[in-house]
């Protein structure tokens, strides 16, 4: 009896076994992953294609072909700003679920060519780009990956954004062209980006439209959130926001984070994004923004240098949606407030009122109802209080004191002291190239060939002299479109 239970059970263990084997077996043989691109052909027509880790762009031209009725050869597939080889395989570059590339007809016209042909290097399989070695390797926490949004290599990333929609939050970004005539991403670049100036500023890089039917030349530049797909809407751009490749400690915690905000100073001061948002809520609570004609209200560095004020609101969307709206709110008070205006002082109302030349010559004032504004309330401007006839009374004139007092001093104190820095920690929180041990140089090996070449200017697309090989100065390989996306200059 007891022999049968034992065999029973050996019997049981070894199907249990076989089971589990077969599992493995089937595991081990995963389906190939498969995106899907959107392959835009005109205005109207937008082709889904899905691409799997080993397909070129010439097999998706072949499979273009039988849609459009166009022979494969006479098809072009442009992507940022680039036209991709046939040998190019898609997937290895900065593309996600749901990417659009551009498909156009080629018009085989000799001349046209030779105007407008841009050479890309050959891309070989292997093109992993890897980090350069003049690169500290830095680690990142869970809790800066949660942060960003994404568990995408931060490490190789130069450009932030704010994503509106769904993130509500800073995120690494992709930056993108397109042409500014017809919009759409058919136009091949004649030169790359260096600085900020040339994605921000109209104008100042151009290219050739290979749309038919259109002739524009100039670039249009925008950045898309990284952290999900699909991605339709753009995202604004955080210049200030970097990878703190040189290890920089904050200005205020004097720890050293992955990301920090750099200010535009002279001595460009360095201060992590957590340290920022208490830093810029403190400042929002004594009323310490600064009105400035060019950047609107904004706040220069702890340190208040010079030329160091945040040019571009968005940075000031990382306090969270409750601190924004204040930020926004104390932003249209001290604007109207310095142009002249007056605030409506009955109680759960305070609209602003910009004052004509008409209300300027007169003591009532009517705090109109415009569009949900305004409360009807009419007052005299000189004591705050209900219209009157002959003079105010002094102790109105005692409570407008208080009333504006109180509309234009700090809030809760004691928080300025914590951001009171010393010339030494100063001097420790600078953006410096210069002096940092991160940076070994100007010059870098070729990758291929081990010529010194040097980089000049501020795009990290280089060509050797020698070899002619087109590489990354970050990644130090061939260069690719995932180095495009992520730090094509910096």
């Amino acid at each position: 009896m007891a022999n049968s239970w034992v065999q029973w059970l050996l019997e049981l263990l070894v199907k249990f076994i076989d089971l589990i084997t077969f599992g493995k077996m089937l595991r081990g043989t995963p389906a190939e992953p498969e995106l899907t691109i959107n392959v835009k052909f005109s205005r109207d027509l937008t082709i889904p294609v899905k691409i799997t880790p080993e397909m070129t762009v010439q097999k998706i031209k072949q499979h273009l072909s039988s849609d459009l009725n166009i022979p494969p050869e006479e098809l072009r597939i442009i992507f940022a700003g680039k036209e991709l080889l046939d040998q190019t395989v898609l997937q290895e570059f900065d593309v996600g679920d749901q990417t659009v590339v551009h498909a156009v007809k080629h018009h085989k016209s000799p001349t046209a060519s030779r105007q407008t042909s841009i050479s890309i290097p050959e891309f070989s399989a292997e093109t992993t780009c890897p980090l350069s070695n003049s690169i500290i390797k830095l680690q990142l926490t869970d809790k800066d990956r949660k942060s960003l949004g994404t568990t995408v290599d931060v490490q190789r990333i130069h450009f932030f954004v704010y994503c509106m929609q769904p993130c509500a939050q800073l995120c690494p970004g992709k930056l993108r062209v397109r042409c500014a005539t017809c919009q759409q991403g058919t136009l091949l670049l004649l030169q790359d980006p260096s600085c900020w100036d040339d994605v921000l500023v109209k104008g100042r890089i151009n290219g050739t439209c290979q749309n038919e039917g259109c002739s524009g030349r100039e670039a249009e530049f925008f950045f898309k959130c990284s952290a999900h797909t699909p991605n339709p809407e753009t995202a604004a751009p955080l210049e200030h926001v970097k990878n703190n490749f040189q290890e920089v400690p904050c200005i205020a915690c004097q720890d050293v984070s992955q990301i920090v905000v750099v200010f535009p100073c002279e001595s460009s001061h360095v201060i992590c994004v957590e340290c920022f948002v208490n830093y810029c809520t403190s400042r929002l609570n004594e009323r310490k923004f600064v009105q400035t004609e060019e950047l609107g209200y904004t706040i220069a560095c702890p340190v208040n240098c010079r030329n160091s004020f945040i040019k571009d609101p968005h940075h000031f969307r990382i306090l969270g949606a409750q601190q924004y709206d204040r930020y926004q709110r104390f932003a249209t008070e001290d604007f109207i407030l310095k142009a002249g205006g007056i605030f409506c002082p009955w109680p759960g109302c305070g609209a602003g009122i910009l004052l004509d030349e008409t209300m300027s010559r007169c003591n009532k004032i009517t705090c109109s109802r415009i569009e949900g504004q305004g409360c009807g309330f009419v007052f005299c401007r000189d004591c705050l209080q209900g219209a009157h006839i002959g003079p105010c009374q002094e102790e109105d004139l005692a409570e407008k004191d208080l009333t504006l007092a109180i509309q234009r001093e700090a809030g809760p104190g004691g928080s300025e002291s914590i951001f009171r820095v010393d010339e030494e920690r100063a001097n420790r929180s600078r953006w410096d190239k210069s002096s940092r041990l991160t940076i070994k140089g100007t010059t870098k090996p070729c990758p291929k060939c081990r010529t010194p070449t040097e980089r000049s200017g501020g795009c990290m697309h280089m060509q050797c002299g020698r070899c002619d090989l087109e590489w990354c100065w970050i990644c130090q390989t061939e260069w690719t479109r995932d180095c495009q996306g992520a730090h094509w200059f910096g």
